[in-house]
């Protein structure tokens, strides 16, 4: 549009609002891929963890004898939890760290409005707080010291 039509910087306005509200769609949409990433790692290490202490149980009750394949499994469950989370985390970082960059370049350059938020994302919480769980948890497996024992 030419610059001498009325219209011009109302579109214009409008255009860089859009963009900017695309930012905030864009960062909810890692927070919820982030949330799935967290959903399967807590089943992994929840999964895991059960398998785990119900032999361990069983073993110490003389119920069975042996387990230890069982036992095994499960701590593998739960490495592969902690696992997919520590990628989880980093992608989203990761991604993170881009969008703003983008989101600041385009404000620096007026093409968006540079007044919108972008807080710590509460999934990225919740995710390093059962990191922090999972790491526990692995720790009590291996050397059978900690909270879960």
């Amino acid at each position: 549009m030419p610059a001498s039509d009325p219209n011009f910087d109302v579109n214009t306005e409008l255009a860089a609002r859009r963009t900017g509200m695309s930012f905030q769609r864009t960062r909810m949409s890692a927070d919820r891929t982030l949330m799935s990433v967290i959903s399967i790692a807590l089943a992994l290490i929840s999964f895991g963890f059960t398998i785990f202490q119900v032999f361990q149980k069983l073993r110490e009750q003389s119920v069975i004898a042996g387990a230890l394949s069982m036992r095994h499994f499960g701590l593998a469950l739960v490495f592969l939890g902690v696992g997919i989370l520590v990628l989880g985390i980093i992608y989203h970082l990761q991604y993170m760290v881009g969008l703003r960059r983008m989101r600041k370049s385009m404000s620096e350059e007026g093409l968006i409005h540079g007044e919108g938020m972008f807080p710590v994302s509460p999934p990225l919480i919740t995710a390093l707080v059962l990191l922090i769980i999972g790491t526990v948890a692995i720790v009590n497996m291996i050397f059978h010291t900690g909270p879960f024992n």
